[in-house]
């Protein structure tokens, strides 16, 4: 091994791994150098000490020791630790550092009950759906008996480009996406139409911000959020004068503590404190939709996604550079969707920065999600174990991350607020990741497509052998409904985009009737009924309807692997938010819910 390749293995960089179609792909030099690059200077890092809440960590040092707790309190001492309150402490003793993560060993699985997953942009019928058609919505299915309602992740987007409206590739994942404020009557029709609701949205939210005469609320919040909101709302005010991203800027804009920023944000006062504005109205209409999701009898309420990654040159990236690898991007391996694996265009945490920052990034970005929500989904938590990352220019390989202690971050800030959280743990899942997220009391993902125990012929699991601390759902918003999936729609929409061939396609759509009619036979019959029913016999914890399945819908949200080739995150829901709990669909369901003893209504 060449003294390159041993540097990158000691800093956690794989040297070769298995994709999931069993070739082993090995880490090249060229790659080990761009990502040894992105990871930047070795430093000096303290030691991860992950310890039970409540005791004293199983830590000894000699000497004196200096002990800071979260809130600031210090204590110096020698000899045995104190016992730790709930919280990230660090402790020096001489010249060893350590970071004390103080949570508890697991969080509590919540009761067995059911929940809808639903697209919040589509729930309106003209325009962009808003947080007040989801607290609708929350408020329409709480009375049934639904204990959680799903949406999309509302990070932050870029409202200075209409194209840029992915919810999973944000701008910043501590802020709220603005578009989701009323205003404007926007475009009718299938299909969310950013290209115009986008600026009509916020043409009609500057009007209103042009009424406000001001509020005590607003002042307080402001004065709350300190700099990382002024920095926030200044990305804003500068990306609508030089464009959504910040690499393209003049380059003495390039980083917030640049001289030419704090002249830029002394002209652009008025429009910083406009879109300071803008997320105080954010936080105040989440907040709200949670208030009336719980209020309404739901036992958890809204459950909300954090997206895996940020976009490389948005706000997040902008005001906190050095949380984040640079030179590479967050991607997946080559599977049997894409041969060539992907590249998500993401910008990755830097696993020596978080260590060297305590975590803080990662705690306040979970804080801001559990704050407003009963449970959290984390994107594609297999990142918490490894994380694949694609430099420019060369094959991608993975990046060994701190697990242990992010999990522990998880366990503390889902402890803090008493929310329960679901880790996306699907694709290429790496050895004791499952049986880590179990200790922590983290649920999985158990999807029915995919519940299988064999895949040549195709044997679906029976109900009861699924897994208890997880959540149970038919499909995703990346794969069919189950009305798409007995039709192949998938197939025929790779097809027509260029994934697969025809020959490809004919093989597939002959392996999916098989699939379908191994499914069939656990059911009484091929309805989405039968479908819910089956599913609510599962032990999982948790059971995530989709609002496309519920109502009938044949396509699905997104397809992997396109941009514009397929309309994602575009496709409104047939019916909107204010008359879903009425649907016979969504009645019956609800009934079949409560047959199964999932109707958990204000536990």
């Amino acid at each position: 091994m060449t003294d390159l390749l041993a540097r990158a293995r000691a800093a956690g960089i794989l040297m070769s791994f298995k994709d999931t179609t069993g070739v082993v792909r090995d880490t090249s030099e060229e790659t080990a150098a761009a990502l040894l690059a992105a990871m930047g200077d070795d430093v000096d890092l303290p030691q991860d000490v992950i310890c039970e809440v409540g005791m004293p960590p199983g830590l000894r040092v000699k000497g004196r020791w200096t002990l800071v707790l979260e809130d600031g309190q210090k204590q110096d001492g020698t000899g045995p630790l104190p016992a730790l309150p709930l919280g990230i402490h660090s402790l020096t003793a001489g010249k060893a550092r350590y970071t004390l993560l103080s949570a508890p060993v697991r969080l509590p699985l919540p009761a067995p009950c059911w929940g809808v997953i639903a697209p919040l942009y589509g729930l309106s019928e003209t325009g962009i759906g808003t947080y007040g058609d989801l607290a609708e919505l929350a408020t329409g299915l709480g009375s049934l008996g639904c204990a959680f309602l799903g949406i999309n992740p509302v990070h932050a987007g870029f409202p200075s480009d209409p194209g840029a409206f992915s919810p999973y590739t944000p701008s910043h994942r501590r802020r709220l996406n603005v578009l989701h404020l009323p205003g404007g009557s926007g475009t009718a029709g299938p299909l969310v139409e950013y290209a115009t609701d986008t600026p009509a949205r916020m043409s009609a939210l500057r009007a209103d911000y042009a009424a406000f005469t001001g509020d005590l609320a607003f002042d307080a919040y402001v004065a709350a959020e300190g700099v990382p909101l002024d920095r926030f709302a200044l990305y804003q005010a500068l990306s609508e004068r030089h464009g959504p991203f910040w690499n393209t800027w003049p380059e003495a804009l390039h980083h917030p503590d640049n001289p030419a920023v704090a002249a830029a944000a002394t002209e652009l006062s008025a429009e910083v404190r406009f879109h300071a504005w803008l997320q105080w109205r954010a936080e105040t209409a989440l907040a709200g939709a949670q208030a009336q999701a719980k209020a309404s009898g739901m036992a958890h309420g809204l459950y909300l996604d954090l997206a895996v990654g940020t976009h490389p040159y948005g706000a997040e990236t902008w005001e906190d550079r050095e949380s984040f690898a640079f030179g590479a991007s967050l991607g997946s391996p080559p599977d049997a969707f894409s041969a060539d694996g992907q590249n998500w265009c993401l910008a990755p945490f830097n696993p020596r920065a978080l260590r060297a920052r305590a975590y803080a990034p990662l705690a306040e970005t979970l804080r801001r999600q559990v704050r407003v929500a009963g449970v959290l989904r984390i994107d594609h938590i297999l990142g918490f174990e490894r994380a694949f990352w694609v430099p420019d220019g060369a094959p991608g390989a993975y990046v060994q991350m701190p697990r242990d202690a992010m999990l522990a971050v998880v366990r503390i800030e889902a402890a803090r607020a008493g929310a329960t959280v679901v880790g996306e743990d699907l694709g290429n899942i790496p050895d004791g990741l499952r049986a880590a997220l179990e200790a922590s009391g983290i649920l999985g993902c158990r999807v029915a497509m995919f519940e299988r125990r064999s895949w040549q012929p195709p044997v679906f699991r029976a109900a009861q052998d699924y897994d208890a601390a997880a959540i149970a759902s038919f499909s995703t918003h990346d794969l069919p409904t189950w009305r798409g999936w007995r039709k192949g729609l998938d197939i025929a929409a790779r097809q027509d985009t260029g994934s697969i061939d025809a020959d490809q396609a004919k093989d597939e759509q002959a392996h999916r009737q098989a699939e379908v009619a191994a499914l069939d036979a656990l059911l009484p019959e091929p309805t989405e009924d039968a479908l819910h029913t089956f599913l609510a016999q599962t032990p999982s914890r948790l059971l995530g309807l989709q609002a496309e399945i519920l109502l009938g819908m044949d396509d699905q949200p997104n397809l992997p692997g396109t941009t514009t080739e397929y309309p994602n995150w575009r496709l409104r829901l047939p019916v909107p938010a204010k008359s879903i709990s009425c649907h016979d669909s969504v009645i019956r369901t609800a009934q079949v819910m409560r047959n199964q003893d999932r109707d958990r209504r204000g536990q």
